[in-house]
């Protein structure tokens, strides 16, 4: 049993976190405080679409994403 835990250990892809790549990709460090520069931490991770529904609501936020824009055609040509 445990060789199969082992196993599924190895075959996992290495993950970065979100922070780590905003840091990386934007120079932005989420967790840094703009008002007193200390260190926040998350309390909590919302991930049911019923309890961001109801954070979105309290907020006065849209609960629906909006709709896509239809898709182009290939740029024309100037000599066409």
């Amino acid at each position: 049993m445990a060789a199969t835990v082992e196993q599924q250990r190895k075959q996992r892809t290495a993950r970065v976190e979100w922070a780590g790549l905003l840091k990386r990709t934007f120079a932005l460090d989420v967790f840094a405080c703009p008002r007193c520069g200390g260190r926040r931490k998350v309390l909590a991770y919302v991930t049911t679409p019923a309890g961001v529904r109801s954070i979105l609501e309290h907020l006065g936020l849209p609960t629906q994403a909006p709709k896509r824009a239809p898709a182009r055609g290939p740029p024309q040509q100037a000599w066409c």
